[in-house]
């Protein structure tokens, strides 16, 4: 009994694997339809976690430079599985939604609770500015990546037509390479390697190489069924609680597949961390702009359901906002509560005027 105990605090979320054979059961007995999203819902986030906590144990059987590699591949496989699964199913507005959500949960939502958390008990927090300005004009790049399609396509043909279907495949093309690149700079780094080393250090259970690769493919396969689960249920669910598939993508799914890695990032930054805090809260919005967003648009192809590179005015515009609030706090290399305080307050604001956009 100790032991589980000792097991449950040092993982809390493992309680929430009780979900699993709650869906199971909620999808058997056909419980409603807002039952069954929240059961596979609460089912992902603790396998999200494992997918994590596999990733650093071989991370440190690797070696800093492939480890370094294997977070950034992994880093949001679980986001990566439920948008793959609602392209499949044709939920092309909730996936781009999606993509904006995690953006902006990373930059507004994480970095701010980080803030807000490790600003209250240690006051002023410091972190690498230079790295901080690194990730800054990468994520300009980023967001100018998805702007500029999303603004020229109108100019160039309807949204399904071949031209504008190559623009967005050139665009994902470009935007996978500046990742890789990116990922080379990170390499070169001995900064970068130190903070994979920290964050092995912090938070990888003591599994063996063999242990972690099963670990790693079960709890994928767990992230699969559940996102068949959930999205499955997506429609009922968004007549049953009256919200659109807008809203539901941009803040619900980056929620459900990202909580894990939000922990960590609020818990560096509880410890005085920043550094490390902010780090993973940026190097996972440049992920999911530079590298998922790219490789769903060729998913979606093999898939029959093409996506495009063309995000709405709202989404535009959201994203600009938080990029630049985001850039405008950490440009000092220094945080503060009220500045996590402050982006905070822009995701909520944000929140709620996607909340009251009409479906």
């Amino acid at each position: 009994m100790k032991k589980v105990l000792t097991f449950v605090r040092q993982d809390p979320l493992s309680l929430m694997l009780v979900a699993l054979p709650l869906t199971l059961l909620a999808e058997s007995a056909h419980w409603s339809p807002v039952a069954v999203f929240v059961m596979a819902a609460a089912g992902i986030i603790p396998l999200a976690s494992y997918i994590g906590k596999a990733t650093e144990v071989l991370a440190a059987y690797t070696g800093p430079r492939v480890g370094a590699l294997l977070n950034a591949t992994l880093g949001n496989a679980a986001e990566l599985i439920i948008t793959v699964v609602a392209v499949r199913a044709g939920l092309l507005e909730l996936v781009k939604a999606s993509i904006t959500g995690s953006i902006l949960g990373n930059l507004l939502l994480v970095l701010g609770f980080a803030m807000v958390v490790g600003g209250a008990r240690h006051g002023i927090q410091s972190f690498d500015r230079n790295a901080a300005g690194r990730n800054a004009v990468l994520l300009v790049l980023s967001v100018l990546a998805l702007l500029i399609p999303s603004i020229l396509s109108h100019f160039i043909g309807p949204e399904n037509s071949p031209k504008v279907e190559a623009l967005s495949i050139g665009v994902a093309v470009i935007m996978i390479t500046l990742y890789g690149l990116g990922l080379l700079a990170a390499a070169q780094s001995s900064n970068e390697e130190t903070l994979v080393d920290d964050v092995a250090h912090e938070s990888a259970p003591h599994w063996s190489k063999t242990s972690a690769i099963v670990i790693l493919v079960l709890v994928t396969i767990g992230i699969v069924w559940l996102s068949e689960v959930l999205v499955n249920v997506v429609e009922p669910v968004m007549i049953g609680l009256g919200i659109s598939e807008f809203f539901l993508g941009i803040i619900f799914i980056p929620l459900i597949g990202n909580v894990a890695e939000h922990m960590v990032a609020v818990q560096m930054a509880s410890r005085n961390k920043m550094t490390l805090s902010v780090e993973i809260a940026v190097s996972s919005s440049l992920q999911i702009a530079l590298l998922v967003a790219p490789l769903l648009i060729f998913i979606s192809l093999i898939l029959g359901h093409p996506l495009q590179l063309i995000f709405n005015q709202f989404e535009l515009l959201a994203l600009l906002a938080g990029v630049l609030i985001s850039a405008l706090v950490s440009v000092d290399g220094e945080s503060s509560w009220l500045e996590g305080a402050t982006l905070l307050a822009v995701y909520l604001i944000l929140g709620l005027a996607f909340f009251l956009l009409p479906g």
